[in-house]
């Protein structure tokens, strides 16, 4: 989800040429599958596409190729350490640490509540646009 609320607050503020942005998983349970169903229709909610994207693995050379790394949560953020091998140039972050509320985006995988989900990733997007 944050991958394709970012790219929308980026294009409009007119700032594609500006950005690279791209989502790949810490783990392995998804690699190859699309967005998931209740995710693709939450985005879809807002006027948001998603179409193409399936999920791939993050890799090491991640670590160089981007100047920011995001994870949604303390998971993610150790699995992103053991996959670049550690964070020499603190690269790697959370986005809610962009907003007032610092800790883990709402995980609906968990508790099926998309719409928190949508709200903590909208705020840590915006914010961390709003920094950029």
């Amino acid at each position: 989800m944050a991958e394709f609320v970012m790219k929308d607050l980026v294009a409009n503020a007119g700032r594609e040429a500006d950005f690279y942005i791209e989502s790949a998983a810490t783990s392995t349970e998804e690699l190859g599958n699309p967005v998931y169903p209740p995710a693709r229709r939450k985005l879809a909610e807002h006027g948001i596409g998603c179409a193409g994207k399936t999920a791939r693995q993050m890799t090491r050379a991640d670590y160089d190729r981007f100047d920011m790394l995001i994870g949604m949560d303390g998971w993610n953020l150790r699995n992103m350490r053991r996959i670049c091998g550690d964070d020499p140039d603190g690269k790697i972050t959370l986005l809610m640490d962009y907003t007032r509320r610092p800790g883990d985006v709402a995980d609906p995988w968990y508790t099926g509540d998309f719409e928190a989900t949508w709200r903590d990733v909208l705020e840590g997007c915006q914010q961390l646009l709003q920094r950029l």
